[in-house]
């Protein structure tokens, strides 16, 4: 099918723009109206991206699908997948629709409400396909606008605080990538991705302000970018914007928050870092797997001592981007292969955490872990689903999450044992707040006066879980799913990566020698 990723990215589009030109009034009819046209868009979306899947050929490791155009002042609109992107946009479709249904108790201003979600799944699918840096760039800052407008309207209390908190930190760090970006266009001559893939930038030792900088420009540019991704993830030190937004943000925003925006940081890793800046990414890999081993314990240290559970939750997700980081830049087959499965892994087990926090705050409108205590009692269905997905969060074998921090466990023992050592105690820390955030929920007796007339979930909720558990089980015990697909272009990036670095390898042994 010809444009077949235009036409992915801009339903969504199309139906907001829809929505805001015919949808008139705020009476019940019109908020049903606007629910049920945002989740039409988004399932279609869904089902015009499974020809997508269809269509791709993994072993082919260049872009597939590819559109280009002439655009303005000499730019392309180009847009093209390959197997480290793909999956990406597919979990991105899979989950906007499962995200609008579970937005379906909304009641003020829904119509703006539905379409900030419908022009943000436009903006993240934009960011996964783009082929030109000015697209891609366009698409990667005008991301923050509608989840600033989600945080900053249906957000909690102090939600003005938490949605320019998010803005200002993720926004400063990709002013750094904008300058990167033209030195690399002056560089380069070029803003095409795939062309720029094939460039080599300077990587011997220069002077800028009187001071050494090994890796030459390649360094320069590894660092801007690194600034905007590690933000993004976040990485420990600059990830204190991460549990405001979630804590502010309404349910539906902190899904799509934690399960697919927080995905660009590691996607721009592996699409830029890695195999444009190798020599710079392999000189300053020591720095970010000990920033991700720091960020592994020290997050699920303070998730331990949180009172609030979408606090806990965020910082739970801090933790298991450190092992995205690692395996990233442990640049070995199992690591980025780990790196991946985990990245999308996460988003269906953080996505459905979240959910699970969203159905009791709608019926108790808190938010404390001490505001509940024997819910099993009254919502063993809901029980049941929080254990599973708590139990894939800590990393149980059979689903998801062990596949994912085992490969990148495994890749980096094979870069950095003591790093791998560090990590590893996240496995045991991330078990400790996920059950002691269950049993303190979940367990024990229904003494509160008020949760004894809670409702369990009803057939609508069931069913947003009944995916997300799907597919959590599913990569759980089937893996190949998702690595036979991206197998080859990993190992092509990886190859690709090595040797690249061996030459500085073999100068740093003949130096020492």
């Amino acid at each position: 099918m010809e444009n077949l990723l235009s036409i992915i990215t801009f339903i969504p589009l199309v139906a907001a723009l829809i929505m805001a030109l015919f949808l008139r009034g705020d009476d019940a009819a019109a908020q049903r109206n606007a629910k049920w046209l945002a989740l039409l868009a988004t399932s279609a979306t869904f089902l015009v991206s499974l020809f997508l899947l269809a269509g791709f050929d993994a072993q082919d490791t260049g872009f597939q699908f590819v559109e280009s155009y002439d655009w303005i002042a000499g730019l392309q609109y180009k847009m093209g997948v390959d197997g480290i992107s793909i999956l990406f946009v597919m979990l991105t479709t899979f989950l906007m629709p499962l995200t609008i249904a579970s937005a379906w108790e909304v009641e003020t201003r829904v119509k703006e409400y539905m379409i900030a979600f419908l022009i943000l799944e436009t903006l993240m699918l934009g960011v996964f396909c783009a082929l030109d840096l000015v697209l891609f760039y366009l698409f990667f800052e005008a991301g923050l606008i509608p989840m600033f407008l989600i945080i900053g309207i249906w957000g909690g209390k102090d939600r003005i605080y938490a949605a320019f908190k998010f803005f200002l930190y993720t926004f400063l760090g990709s002013v750094l990538m904008l300058i990167a970006m033209i030195a690399m266009y002056y560089d380069a001559g070029t803003t095409d991705i795939p062309t720029l893939l094939s460039h080599e930038f300077s990587s011997g030792t220069m002077t800028l302000a009187g001071f050494q900088i090994v890796g030459g420009l390649q360094t320069l540019l590894f660092l801007a970018f690194f600034a905007s991704f590690a933000v993004k993830m976040p990485m420990w030190p600059v990830h204190t914007w991460l549990p405001d937004a979630h804590v502010q943000a309404p349910t539906a925003g902190s899904v799509v928050l934690a399960a697919i925006l927080l995905k660009m940081g590691g996607y721009g890793f592996l699409r830029f870092s890695l195999p444009m800046f190798p020599i710079g990414s392999e000189l300053l890999s020591p720095l970010v797997f000990w920033m991700s081993a720091i960020a592994i314990v020290y997050t699920s240290l303070v998730a331990l001592a949180q009172s609030d559970m979408k606090k806990l939750i965020a910082y739970s997700s801090v933790a298991h981007m450190g092992y995205v980081t690692m395996g990233i830049f442990a640049a070995n087959q199992q690591g980025v292969d780990g790196a991946i499965f985990q990245m999308l892994s996460h988003g269906f087990i953080s996505g459905a955490l979240f959910l699970c926090v969203g159905v009791i705050y709608d019926r108790m409108h808190t938010r404390e872990i001490d505001a509940y205590g024997g819910l099993v009692n009254r919502m063993p269905a809901y029980a049941l689903i929080f254990m599973f997905f708590t139990m894939a969060n800590v990393g149980l074998p059979g689903t998801s999450g062990f596949i994912g921090e085992f490969l990148t466990l495994v890749g980096i023992f094979q870069v950095n044992t003591w790093v791998a050592m560090v990590a590893t105690s996240g496995v045991i820390l991330s078990a400790a707040y996920g059950l002691w955030l269950y049993r303190r929920v979940v367990f024990g007796e229904l003494v509160k006066e008020a949760l004894r007339t809670i409702r369990d979930m009803d057939r609508r909720e069931k069913a947003i879980f009944a995916p997300l558990v799907a597919m959590t089980l599913l990569l759980g015990v089937y893996p190949s799913l998702v690595t036979d697909i991206i197998g080859p272009s990993v190992a092509r990036l990886t190859t690709d990566y090595q040797s690249a670095t061996a030459a500085l390898e073999a100068g740093t042994r003949l130096a020492m020698e």
